[in-house]
């Protein structure tokens, strides 16, 4: 049985949608298999001593006073969304078995809790030092896994059933003796939520050797397991025989070690452990207001979907100022007196359905009902951070009816500005909102004709950016503001600037390295003689390999940070290409890894968690919830990269001087901006500090997880996927860019599969990032973890000048990787690039998608641009535009307008 605890939802999730829909589904107590008698934290029991109302003609009474108050001639009714988290609880299971004969084995590992879940897991050899992981034979991987960078693999876990009949989600994982493997390491992750869930903290470690040192994230240890069988216990065996001849006074030991457990064999086990995953739970509460003709009072009618106990907290105020009030006399059954500022009722239950309902009657010349939810002592539901406000004159009321011409976000935002107008947070909401209209108004107006292109594209980036503001601010729990923004709010006049961060909406970025870049130990000089080259096929930004000293060659395990001197050159090297550059007419971007740093001195304990160089952090710096590498700091605000300390940000000292060095980077280099390494691993409120500081003119974050997929094959909805790149950006508040992977890995799909169908979403839009926020999205189709040698996540061969047709002809900002511009595809991308450049299509381009069918896809972009990917046939129409072919290349073509 699983036990339920309700909590109040602090923060919402960073992996939940943006939109809130007016009609809640409610909560359905049958999905997670809960009941009114089953467990619940707070018991449904009575927290105010109220007893329930037994007066069955009161509830008959007040059941037809109910339909009265909702009846047509209600001047307000509203629902309102509530949010909040549920704790459930259940198991984990690992399970070693037999595998189909007596040399093989099966390891399963499974969940009872509903989700989308996913197996993060690789193995540790006998011979390995430290706690890195490697990526598992392709012969163990079970269908639909996936590489994650050359560490880790990522397999879904399939549904199933038990002998009771119970749901499990499991994933089976054949072991054969083949190689020396010493354990099988793994989490679990939740798609859904994005959350990982570990072993006391730490990975969990199914050892299939017996001289691993129980750390206390061993499972199944206890058993006698302790050597393979066949092929791989003797490897076992002799490799530890090996390692103990060389090994003077330990041999007989070993030795004797190793002759008793020749009788032992590999012993199947069974182990479970406990798992709480938070749920959300999507409920609404729904008031309606009507007058009295007779008396002049107001009745009003609440009620919610929220199962259980449920006591509304009320009172009245009598202006603007909000101040709750005791209203007069009378007021509903079991009604009690809070401190003397408020009155407490607890709601009704509904017959013949969840959730309860309230009757209220209340004067005449109030201004206002305030009220919010109470659960338990500890759980109270509020409007958005804030308390529940009725307007009690119908001038001040809310349409019953929503405006259609608003989305379900900017309704919600907009309702509650109207109803709270005078409020300080509503005004400021209200001069958001006031000022998107004006804009857009100013941009559709007969006056637009004559202005110039860079005022349009100005007023553009400032509707984006206050776009961006209400956004945060119907997000945020508890929203916050200063009078001097309200001010800069209600004078904003569209200046003709470029917005920090992102770029004129012109770009065309160039990844200037490979993975084998830094070999030759003079690629700053190298490259710095194609700046010119690159210039000239229409490139306006290069983005430059990590400068930093590394352990890693490639740069990506940085660790003195103001050392530049890096196996692409030294400091005056890399000046120099910055310098030739800008010489050029090209930006320059860093490539700096914020997220995690390599350590050069090792603590008490010989972790590596203490560093040099100028920013000599010690173990403070390093997250808490990483357990290789022991920090001292809090717990991680993102995904931890396993394979160095990684960094606390929220730590003032690390931020301070995380914002100096990329100010000195910026003076000292001469960068322009930032691409940001790994920003799935903390939170993007530090990455807007840090770029508030440092003033990029162009930045863009890799935020790199897995699409969704069942069973092996792509979901056609990615739409979970894209949404957490754009809640990764909206925390930066839109001051970066990100990588569209999302459109990436669909790529993958239509073009490898000919489906080209999955190029439009439910909406006819765009499938990946560059649907949704298209000024935002950094399109590409390879890099360098993805192709060159590492070859990670490779794009179909063959396909690629398809992918180029569809990137470069449309909206977003498009990256060319170094290596397809210096092959045979040069031509081609160039004369994409010149199309694209001389078409003036950018980051904001209007599209149509005309066709996606099966063998085809097509669409128009800026009314100036056609576009066909795929063997399929397809001609643009013929009017209004006239077209002529452009560009033509295998299974693409490109047109332009006459």
């Amino acid at each position: 049985m699983w036990t339920v605890r309700m909590e109040p939802m602090l923060q919402q999730c960073h992996r939940e949608s943006p939109r809130y829909g007016l009609k809640s589904k409610g909560f359905r107590p049958w999905s997670l298999n809960c009941s009114r008698n089953q467990k619940l934290v707070f018991q449904a029991r009575s927290f105010c001593n109220f007893r329930p109302p037994n007066d069955h003609a009161l509830r008959a009474s007040s059941t037809a006073l109910a339909e009265t108050v909702e009846s047509a001639d209600a001047f307000f009714k509203q629902t309102f969304p509530l949010k909040q988290t549920e704790t459930v609880e259940g198991t984990i299971f690992i399970r070693l078995d037999h595998g189909k004969n007596n040399w093989n084995w099966e390891l399963t590992v499974g969940c009872d809790l509903p989700g989308k879940w996913i197996l993060h897991w690789g193995i540790s050899h006998v011979d390995d030092v430290g706690s890195e992981w490697d990526q598992p034979p392709t012969e163990m991987r079970p269908p639909g896994s996936i590489s994650i960078k050359d560490y880790a693999i990522q397999t879904p876990l399939k549904k199933s059933s038990s002998p009771e009949g119970d749901t499990l989600y499991e994933v089976k994982i054949d072991l054969k003796p083949i190689s020396a493997i010493a354990a099988i390491n793994f989490v679990l992750k939740d798609e859904e939520t994005g959350s990982w869930y570990p072993h006391r903290g730490r990975d969990f470690k199914v050892p299939l050797v017996d001289y691993l040192q129980n750390d206390g994230n061993i499972v199944g240890a206890k058993r006698s397991f302790d050597i393979w069988q066949g092929a791989l216990g003797l490897l076992s065996k002799m490799l530890r025989k090996a390692e103990a001849s060389h090994t003077d006074g330990a041999g007989s030991s070993t030795e004797s070690r190793d002759l008793k457990q020749e009788s032992r064999s590999l012993e199947g086990f069974s182990e479970e452990q406990p798992i709480a995953k938070q749920v959300a739970i999507d409920n609404s509460v729904t008031v309606c207001v009507r007058k009295c003709p007779e008396t002049a009072k107001n009745f009003l009618y609440v009620e919610t979907d929220i199962p259980g106990d449920v006591v509304i907290h009320w009172g009245v105020c009598r202006d603007d100022t909000k101040k709750w009030e005791i209203p007069a006399a009378p007021h509903p059954p079991d009604t009690i007196t809070f401190k003397d500022k408020a009155l407490q009722t607890r709601l009704q239950p509904k017959e013949g359905a969840d959730g309860c309902f309230g009757l209220f009657t209340v004067e005449e010349g109030l201004e206002g009902f305030l009220f919010v939810l109470k659960l338990n002592e500890n759980t109270w539901l509020k409007c958005m951070g804030n308390d529940f406000y009725i307007p009690l004159s119908s001038s001040s009321s809310l349409p019953a009816k929503s405006r259609k011409n608003l989305s379900e976000s900017a309704q919600i935002l907009e309702n509650n500005v109207e109803a709270n107008q005078k409020g300080s947070i509503s005004a400021y909401a209200s001069g958001i909102i006031n000022e998107i209209r004006s804009l857009v108004s100013d941009i559709s107006s007969e006056s637009q004709k004559t202005k110039t292109k860079e005022a349009q594209e100005s007023i553009l980036q400032e509707i984006e950016k206050l776009a961006a503001e209400a956004y945060s601010i119907f997000r945020s729990p508890v929203p916050t503001f200063s009078e001097e923004a309200v001010v800069e709010a209600e004078e904003l006049k569209p200046p003709v600037k470029i917005c920090s961060g992102t770029g004129t909406g012109f770009e065309m970025l160039c990844q200037g390295f490979n993975w084998e870049s830094h070999k030759s130990g003079r690629w700053y000089i190298e490259l710095k003689e194609r700046a010119s080259e690159l210039s000239s096929l229409g490139f306006t930004v290069i983005w430059l390999p990590p400068p930093t000293d590394s352990v890693s060659p490639e740069g990506y395990m940085p660790k003195d940070l103001y050392n530049l001197n890096s196996r692409y050159g030294n400091i005056n090297e890399l000046k120099e290409v910055v310098k030739r550059f800008h010489e050029a007419g090209m930006r320059a971007l860093g490539d700096v890894v914020l997220n995690h740093r390599c350590a050069q001195h090792q603590n008490k304990n010989g972790v590596w968690n203490i560093f040099g160089g100028r920013l000599n952090w010690d173990d403070r710096a390093v997250v808490a919830d990483d357990p290789h590498f022991q920090g001292k700091g809090n717990k991680s605000s993102g995904d931890n990269f396993h394979a160095a300390p990684n960094i606390d940000h929220s730590q003032d000292f690390v931020r301070k001087d995380i914002r100096e060095w990329l100010c000195w980077l910026r003076n000292e280099i001469g960068y322009d901006g930032w691409r940001l390494d790994f920003v799935r691993g903390f939170w993007g409120g530090y990455v807007k500090d840090y770029l508030d500081a440092s003033e990029p003119f162009f930045a863009v974050g890799e935020y790199w997880d897995s699409l969704s997929y069942t069973y092996g094959e792509m979901d056609h909805d990615q739409d979970a996927h894209r949404q957490r790149i754009i809640d990764w950006i909206n925390a930066t508040n839109g001051t970066t860019g990100a990588f569209d992977v999302t459109t990436k890995g669909i790529l993958h799909s239509a073009l490898e599969r000919c489906e080209y169908w999955r190029l439009s979403d439910k909406k006819g839009k765009p499938p990946g990032v560059v649907g949704w926020w298209p000024s935002r999205a950094v399109t590409f189709i390879e890099n360098h973890d993805t192709g060159s040698t590492q070859g990670h996540w490779r794009f179909p061969r063959g396909k690629e000048m398809q992918g180029y047709a569809y990137i470069l002809t449309h909206p977003g900002t498009p990256s060319v990787f170094y290596d397809h511009i210096f092959s045979h595809y040069r031509s081609e991308i160039g004369a994409l690039i010149s199309l694209r450049n001389r078409n003036k299509i950018h980051c904001r381009s209007t599209i149509q998608i005309t066709k996606a069918g099966r063998d085809v896809y097509a669409a128009i972009i800026g009314e100036k641009v056609a576009v066909k990917i795929g063997p399929g046939h397809y001609e643009p129409p013929s009017r209004p535009q006239r077209w002529s072919l452009a560009t033509v290349g295998n299974d693409y073509k490109v047109w332009e307008a006459s």
